[in-house]
Parts: structure tokens; C-alpha cells; sequence
């Protein structure tokens, strides 16, 4: 299978038809509702962190908030519902790397432009993922995953649930030196539903999403992906230390329809902050392995254009072709 065959125009044509659709409905009646919109499904880690997030607003802006998923097509189609929406402060994308600044370097014809279109809030935080295998294959560090690989090239499949975990698999694949096949998926628990059954044997997942498989044996920990190792795994190695220089992290943030005015969307970021500085809520975060990092629109932005610009080299020397 090519490594970037599921990223085709299916996705993109989907996307565009239920944008027409979904920003037809507007917000009307809507007024004091504050929504927050999930491009994945629920259950997913962004879905997490928006609901994790959404009390903490609620309380600080003095109105309802409420969690909407608007998955489909890598996060194209609830991106799109947002970018496309009234500019009018009341509907948020709860973006993140894979939709704001790995789908323009996967994507040849977005039916958003992830800078212009969309305008930054405030970065919540970042996450590092985890490198997993099902149980049943015989290797419990990464260099005996590699080994495994090796021996027998192309029998081993990956899910990848999200345009982050795809380039991160294929960067790993292109420094290790091995070859696996890819199986895409619409929500990173759907992918470890597979994992556990053994209809994928190598997933790359979130925090949330692999600790109660690696709690229960259910799925096997190698390492985590960011470059040193986390303080809430501390024994467990990073992939960097057997694939020197290997480093996937990702970021979820809210942004704002690309129109809304600047003073609009400040309130938010201010109710943002200091509902991330609650100790309930961090220990929350803390549970999910989030690591609650802050960021204000002024330094978000450029933020985001320079994670585009590396997640397009990373994406271009994995040999992902853009569709």
C-alpha cells in the first residue's frame, strides 16, 4: 500500500460537501453558547482536552460552553466548519497539529488556509505520544522492533488515525530502515481497538488513548516519542535513544474563523489561562500525560507558521506525496 494512499481526494470532497452543509446551519439562537468544535471523534485526545477545558471557560466568560465533534477526513471537515463559520467569537476550532500544521504539508488543495482562515486563540498545551505494539509480537524494545521489521519486511501494518501519527510512523520507518504498511483510521481509539486485536500490530497513540491497554497488558509500551524521556513515564526510554534525533510531539490550541477580530477572541485566551492555572485541572491534565503550556495569540501564530514549515520538511523526507 503507498505510504500516503489514504490521504486522497475522497477526504477532500467529503470535507467540502459537509462544510456547505454544516456552516448553513449557523449559530442562530445561539448567542450565549460558546462552541467548541472537535475535528476528531469523541473519545479521541483532543476531544479530552476540549472537555476537559470547556467547565474552566464556562465559569470564567459567564456562559455556556459546549463540546461539538465534527470528525472526517484527517480533522479537514470541522477545521472547515470553522473557518467558514460567523466570525462572531462564538464558534472555536480545538485545533492541533495534525489539522493546523501537518494536513498543509499532506493536502495539496485544503479547503481552508490553516493560517489565513483560522485565527489563533491561545495553545493550551503539548502532548508526546507513545510507541505501542500488540503483545503477541516478540520484541519489547525498540531495537528489537527494527530487528523484527527487518526480517520480515512489509508483514508488520500501523494505524494511523491522524496526519500526526502518520508522518511520525513514516519518519520512523525512514531512520530505522524499515518498511510497514499503513491502515488509516477516523479516531485514534478506533486504531487501538485493532491494536488490541491484533488487526495492526504498531500504533503510535496519545496518552489517554494507550495507558489503560499498557495498564492491563493489552497493548505493549517501547517508548515514548519526544526526544527526552517524560516524567510520567520515567523508565521508559524515548525512541530517539535507539533512533538518534527522532522527536514527535503534538499541540492542541483553540483558534478562531480568520474574520474575528482580535479583541474578540483575547477574552477567551484570558479565560483560557486562568482556567489551565486551577490545580484540579492540571492534575487532570497531568492524568491524560498533557502538559499544560500556554501560549497567547500574539505568539501563537507565529508558533503555528513555523510548525507548518517543519512539519512540511519532516512529511517531504518521509516521502509523503501530497493528494
Amino acid at each position: 500500500m503507498n505510504r500516503s494512499g489514504h490521504l486522497n481526494r475522497r477526504h477532500l470532497c467529503a470535507a467540502l460537501l459537509a462544510v456547505a452543509s454544516l456552516a448553513a446551519a449557523g449559530t442562530a439562537g445561539a448567542k450565549d453558547i460558546l462552541r467548541l468544535v472537535v475535528p476528531f471523534a469523541a473519545g479521541s485526545y483532543t476531544d479530552n482536552v476540549a472537555r476537559l477545558v470547556a467547565p474552566g471557560l464556562a465559569q470564567h466568560l459567564g456562559k455556556d460552553v459546549i463540546v461539538e465533534n465534527r470528525a472526517g477526513a484527517n480533522g479537514i471537515i470541522g477545521a472547515s466548519y470553522v473557518a467558514h463559520a460567523k466570525p462572531d467569537g462564538l464558534t472555536l476550532l480545538v485545533g492541533g497539529a495534525s489539522v493546523n500544521t501537518i494536513n498543509p504539508g499532506v493536502y495539496k488543495n485544503l479547503p481552508y488556509d490553516p493560517e489565513r482562515d483560522l485565527l489563533p486563540v491561545g495553545r493550551i498545551g503539548v502532548l508526546p505520544f507513545m510507541l505501542l505494539v500488540n503483545p503477541s509480537l516478540p520484541v519489547h524494545t525498540v531495537a528489537e522492533l527494527i530487528s523484527y521489521a527487518k526480517a520480515h519486511p512489509e508483514k508488520l501494518s500501523y494505524g494511523t488515525p491522524n496526519a500526526a501519527t502518520l508522518v511520525g510512523t513514516e519518519t520512523f520507518k525512514r531512520e530505522a530502515g524499515i518498511k510497514l504498511l499503513s491502515i488509516p483510521y477516523k479516531s485514534s481509539p478506533q486504531a487501538m481497538t485493532d491494536l488490541v486485536g491484533n488487526q495492526i500490530q504498531v500504533l503510535m497513540a496519545d496518552f489517554a488513548t494507550a495507558m489503560p491497554q499498557v495498564k492491563t497488558g493489552k497493548a505493549r509500551l517501547l517508548a515514548v516519542t519526544m526526544q527526552s524521556r517524560s516524567a510520567l513515564l520515567p523508565d521508559t526510554p524515548p525512541i530517539s535513544d535507539t533512533v538518534p534525533g527522532f522527536d514527535l510531539s503534538a499541540w492542541t490550541g483553540l483558534l478562531a474563523p480568520g474574520k474575528t477580530p482580535l479583541a474578540t477572541v483575547k477574552p477567551v485566551y484570558e479565560a483560557l489561562r486562568a482556567s489551565l492555572a486551577a490545580p484540579a485541572l492540571q492534575a487532570k491534565f497531568k492524568n491524560i500525560g498533557f502538559e499544560i503550556n500556554p501560549m497567547g495569540p500574539e505568539k501563537f501564530g507565529p508558533y503555528i507558521h513555523s510548525e507548518i514549515q517543519k512539519w512540511k520538511k519532516l512529511a517531504h523526507e518521509a516521502g509523503i506525496e501530497p493528494q
